[in-house]
C-alpha cells in the first residue's frame, strides 16, 4: 500500500532509475554507475549485497525470543531488501519512506515489493517529524542520492529524530562511507544523538561501506549471550545471506577520535 506524505516533501527533481543485470543479479541505479540495492533474480528473499546484509546485524542486540516482534521502518527503498527481509522472513509490521516514485515503482514492477509493506512516498525528515514516538523497534537508514558521496539527511537533528521514534531497547542501522571524508563527522553526529555508548560500528565492506548500530537504552549482554543470539540468526537466516557469526569478529563500540580503540563487543 503506498501513501502519500503527510508533511511538506523538499521541493528537488529526482533522478531517473536504471536497472542492470549481472550474473544473476539485478541492480538499481539512480541515473548513474553506482549501485542503491541488488536482488538476486531467482532468489529474491537472499539478502545479496554485503553491507545491506549488514544492515540487519542490529539483530544481535535483540533478545533471541523478540525477533519480529514490533514495528520495522526504512527510510530509503533502494531495492527492497531489507523491506523483503522484515516483511516476509521476520513477519513484522513494516513501513518504508521513499521520496522517489520511480524507486517505489520499479520496485513493485522488478524487485518483488511486498503487499503488506506501508510504503510511504515522501521525505524521510518529514515522516520522522509526525511518526508516533518510541513506536519503531527496528530503523533501517539508507538515504543516498545519485551521486552517493554521503548521506542527503545526516544532521544530529536528524539522528535525535531517529532516537526518538525508537522505542526502548530499539536499534538503527545507518550506511555510511567508512573510507569517506564524511564518516568520522556522520558517526560523532550519531554518537552526539544517541550516547557514545550506544553506537558501534562493523568493519568496513570492500566497497568502502560501514555499517554503523545504534540503539535506544540497549543492554549489551555477555560475550556466550551474543554468540548463542549470532547463531541462532545464521541458522534461520544464514541460507539467505545473513552471516551473523561473522558480524561479532567485525563489531567495534564506538570511541571518539581522542580516545583509545576498544576491543568488540
Amino acid at each position: 500500500m503506498t501513501t502519500p506524505p503527510k508533511g511538506k516533501t523538499r521541493a528537488r527533481s529526482q533522478p531517473a532509475v536504471t536497472l542492470s543485470e549481472h550474473d544473476g543479479v539485478r541492480y538499481l541505479h539512480l541515473d548513474s554507475i553506482w549501485i542503491q540495492g541488488g536482488m538476486r533474480i531467482r532468489k529474491p528473499q537472499m539478502v545479496e549485497i554485503d553491507y545491506v546484509q549488514r544492515m540487519l546485524a542490529s539483530l544481535l542486540w535483540l533478545p533471541s525470543e523478540q525477533l519480529g516482534e514490533g514495528q520495522a521502518v526504512q527510510l530509503g527503498l533502494g531495492a527492497g531488501a531489507i523491506t523483503r527481509f522484515t516483511t516476509a522472513q521476520l513477519k513484522m509490521a513494516t513501513t518504508v519512506v521513499e521520496i522517489n516514485p520511480q524507486v517505489i515503482d520499479v520496485n513493485a514492477a522488478w524487485f518483488h515489493l511486498p503487499a503488506a509493506a506501508e510504503v510511504v512516498r515522501g521525505d524521510a525528515a518529514d515522516w520522522l517529524a509526525q511518526a508516533e514516538p518510541a513506536s519503531v523497534r527496528l530503523l533501517h537508514v539508507d538515504l543516498y542520492d545519485e551521486e552517493a558521496a554521503a548521506p542527503v539527511l545526516d544532521s544530529e537533528d536528524f539522528y535525535a529524530a531517529c532516537r526518538a521514534v525508537l522505542e526502548e531497547g530499539g536499534l538503527m542501522s545507518v550506511n555510511l562511507f567508512g573510507r569517506h571524508a564524511s564518516f568520522h563527522g556522520s558517526i560523532g553526529r550519531i554518537a552526539a544523538a544517541f550516547g557514545n555508548h550506544q553506537v558501534w560500528s562493523l568493519r568496513p565492506t570492500r566497497e568502502g561501506n560501514t555499517v554503523v548500530v545504534a540503539g535506544r537504552g540497549v543492554e549489551v549482554p555477555e560475550r556466550e549471550v551474543l554468540a548463542a543470539r549470532a547463531a541462532l540468526i545464521e541458522a534461520r537466516f544464514g541460507a539467505l545471506g545473513l552471516p551473523a557469526r561473522k558480524w561479532l569478529r567485525m563489531v567495534r563500540p564506538y570511541r571518539p577520535l581522542d580516545l583509545p580503540a576498544a576491543s568488540a563487543a
